[in-house]
């Protein structure tokens, strides 16, 4: 990853979405980033530490143009799906999650003004919904939403389906566009997803009931399903692969977070369970 460009953009405005979701548009930066067509299209922010002149990085810039900073002046990397493209005005919007100034990439998108810069690596991704499907399962927590919202738009006016969305509350919600066939559903579990009691939460997340008492409806299913790794990863991907039998070339499934981990140590966890997954049955 260290060699990858890094595509510089500018903060052209933010709007608050709902009272934890501010939405921040950035945009400058085509001239070298290539939007992707997947709904679940993604980009690493590259946040410099306060203090840190850019400007005097070598150019063009990539990760590896930190790296003659001081430890204290590494970037910090976060991941986030790319809400919406707009080709004509040269813009992306990207929703974040926000819990006052807990946490790196929320306070960062709480704080920033028209102007200032912004620096992305990517695009990437993989899903977008496959209009070959008979019906489509979509579920997730905050961090699933904006893939979720882009993959309603996307759809054609008679697609059928379940969306299931877990927020802290009824103040959480945010209006969606989607098809008149695709039932969304709102499931609260009362509190922040990070700090939440355990009897809410990983293995006894609502998301998870809601999902497995749902009405499994005929035909071929695509599913997406990304939010919370505990949730995601140890119950609702057994469930759709294993026990409706699902085959993983219409199963989009895995975790985005996981409750008591940055990001950093999530994509260790990530790639132990990969590697678990990929090794010798026991």
């Amino acid at each position: 990853m260290a060699g990858r460009p890094i595509h510089t953009f500018q903060v052209m405005r933010s709007e608050q979405l709902a009272p934890h979701m501010i939405r921040v548009v950035l945009g400058g930066g085509f001239d070298t980033f290539t939007p992707s067509d997947f709904t679940d299209s993604y980009v690493k922010i590259v946040l410099p530490q306060s203090g840190t002149d850019v400007s005097t990085l070598p150019t063009p810039l990539t990760l590896d143009s930190f790296k003659e900073l001081a430890d204290a002046y590494q970037p910090v990397v976060r991941t986030y799906t790319v809400r919406s493209v707009d080709a004509e005005r040269g813009e992306i919007s990207i929703d974040f999650v926000v819990h006052g100034e807990h946490g790196v990439a929320g306070p960062w998108a709480s704080s920033v003004q028209a102007g200032d810069p912004a620096y992305l690596m990517g695009p990437s991704g993989a899903y977008s919904p496959d209009p070959a499907a008979d019906w489509h399962l979509l579920a997730g927590d905050e961090a699933g939403l904006p893939a979720i919202s882009a993959a309603l738009e996307a759809m054609a006016k008679d697609t059928v389906g379940l969306a299931f969305i877990e927020v802290s509350g009824p103040d959480d919600e945010i209006e969606l566009v989607a098809p008149e066939g695709v039932q969304i559903r709102w499931i609260y579990r009362e509190g922040r997803a990070d700090l939440v009691s355990e009897d809410r939460a990983g293995d006894h997340a609502p998301l998870i009931v809601a999902v497995k008492e749902a009405q499994w409806l005929p035909g071929q299913v695509q599913v997406f399903i990304h939010g919370e790794a505990q949730a995601v990863m140890h119950n609702l991907r057994p469930y759709v692969r294993k026990e409706r039998g699902v085959d993983a070339k219409w199963a989009s499934i895995s975790g985005y977070w996981r409750r008591g981990r940055t990001e950093e140590t999530f994509r260790q966890w990530k790639a132990e369970l990969a590697k678990a997954e990929s090794g010798p049955a026991g």
